[in-house]
């Protein structure tokens, strides 16, 4: 047994080569395991891009809180006379409602929303079509730079003319989020693509806690010196400082994450992309995504539709909710402070924890899960008669929320050919922002027409055929 040993102990020269090289490869795919590993984990450009996320809805949730002041000052400063013009049409548009007279600030507030909204639904495909030619990074600095310029003119806006220009501006260039997720797609895998979606989501819930909150000091203070002038620089100047420090963020920390090889290769057929977005139509079909197997485009049809008929409904009762609050439960602006904080909380705590590490696997469960989840959301809101059951339904409907936006999005991210990316985003995002431009003015409607009851079941119950249809579909 000894010998025998000895014998196999015994190796020859080109044995023991064999095995160092046998060790080598054993080596180098460990190291390249290691590698993916840590590729799998993350992008640095993903965090960048959350930064620059927070900067941007932070300067832009800063100005919600103040609108209702903001219409007030322009209505006794306006020497433009735009306000006084467009009060006569939203004051025809409240009586049909049958609208009380104290609600008239908010239903213009809410035609000033869906402005904005149907600007950024006009801009997204173009946005997105332009950075598959030119890069993410040119496009995506060429936004930023537009936002920043929207809040110096809303600092400089002594009329209400200047402020809706401000507006305007602040619309078009608000490309900035498809790009992001553009951007986020170029950088991860299939199985980290939902991780950076999260933090997208968890941009947003951040964004619209922390923003208004700093907007609702600015109202406070806004209400107390409301003789002292145009109070509105102040924070117009924060918002604008916000979005420089985006700017340089994009400037010194962004790379380019779209190679040359795959880009669009002439800026004609990228723009076609964008022009044939203007049909509404077009949109939904996501006609200009060609080359693509006709199930991937089945596909994207699919999850577009879901997805703009859930921002749809989703959007009508974010609006029309404050309505809600004040009206039925006689909330104060600090109640309904603490019910948004409460839902941004929740809506944080999920997307931080729980939605940015699911399998690649699960996002389609886990939409259709948040899907049906909304429907009983808006159920109970429409049946509360007590704070109780209202915070239960909005509870459940931040939940439904946390996790509907970021695997939709994730589901959708997954189609389209690389040069393709930004123009696939660029529709989704172009639907989402047609449903809010429509939804609050829809919501308004049917809220002020049926009563909150008939306009939150009905929505919950509508709800329940993307889910279906979700469930059914083979994405």
């Amino acid at each position: 047994m000894t010998t025998l040993r000895n014998r196999q102990s015994v190796t020859t020269p080109e044995v023991e080569q064999q095995k160092q090289q046998q060790n080598e490869q054993q080596s180098n795919s460990n190291i390249n395991n290691n590698n993916n590993a840590a590729k799998e984990k993350s992008d640095p450009m993903i965090y960048i891009i959350f930064l620059s996320l927070l900067f941007d809805l932070l300067a832009f949730t800063i100005i919600l809180p103040l609108l209702p002041s903001l219409l007030e000052y322009y209505r006794v400063n306006d020497s433009s006379g735009l306000y006084a013009s467009l009060t006569t049409r939203v004051r025809w548009f409240q009586h049909f409602l049958g609208a009380p007279d104290r609600y008239l600030s908010v239903l213009f507030g809410g035609f000033l929303g869906s402005m904005f909204s149907f600007l950024q639904f006009l801009a997204s495909p173009i946005v997105g079509s332009l950075s598959d030619y030119y890069g993410r990074k040119p496009v995506l600095l060429m936004c930023a730079s537009g936002i920043a310029l929207s809040y110096l003119i809303w600092a400089c806006s002594s009329n209400f003319a200047l402020f809706v220009l401000a507006r305007i501006v602040g619309g078009i260039s608000k490309g900035n989020i498809s790009l992001c997720m553009s951007v986020i797609t170029d950088v991860s895998s299939v199985r980290t693509r939902g991780r950076g979606m999260a933090l997208v989501g968890v941009a947003f819930s951040l964004g619209f806690i922390v923003g208004p909150m700093i907007g609702a000091m600015f109202a406070i203070f806004s209400n107390k010196s409301a003789s002292g002038g145009a109070w509105f620089v102040l924070p117009s100047l924060l918002a604008l400082g916000l979005a420089l420090g985006d700017v340089l963020l994009l400037v010194f920390c962004l790379r380019e994450t779209l190679p040359q090889e795959k880009r669009a290769r002439e800026i004609s057929s990228a723009l076609s992309y964008g022009l044939q977005l203007l049909n509404v139509s077009s949109i939904f079909r996501f006609a200009a995504i060609k080359n693509v197997p006709r199930k991937d485009i089945q596909a994207l049809r699919t999850i577009g539709f879901i997805y703009f008929l859930y921002l749809f409904l989703y959007s009508g009762l974010e609006f029309t909710v404050t309505f809600l609050m004040y009206h039925k439960f006689g909330y104060t602006s600090m109640d309904q402070a603490k019910m948004f904080l409460t839902t941004g909380v929740v809506m944080t705590l999920l997307q931080g924890s729980v939605v940015r590490r699911l399998p690649e696997t699960k996002i389609k469960c886990y939409a259709i899960f948040s899907l049906y989840l909304i429907v009983p959301a808006f159920v109970l809101v429409g049946l509360a008669e007590n704070s109780r059951m209202l915070y239960a339904g909005m509870i459940l409907f931040a939940i439904s929320t946390a996790f509907a936006v970021t695997c939709l999005t994730t589901l959708v991210s997954k189609y389209g050919n690389d040069d393709q990316k930004g123009s696939v985003l660029g529709i989704f995002r172009s639907l989402g922002a047609l449903a809010r431009a429509l939804g609050p003015v829809v919501g308004s409607i049917a809220f002020w027409c049926v009563g909150s009851k008939v306009t939150y079941i009905t929505g919950g119950l509508l709800l329940v055929y993307p889910a279906l249809a979700l469930q059914r579909a083979r994405i």
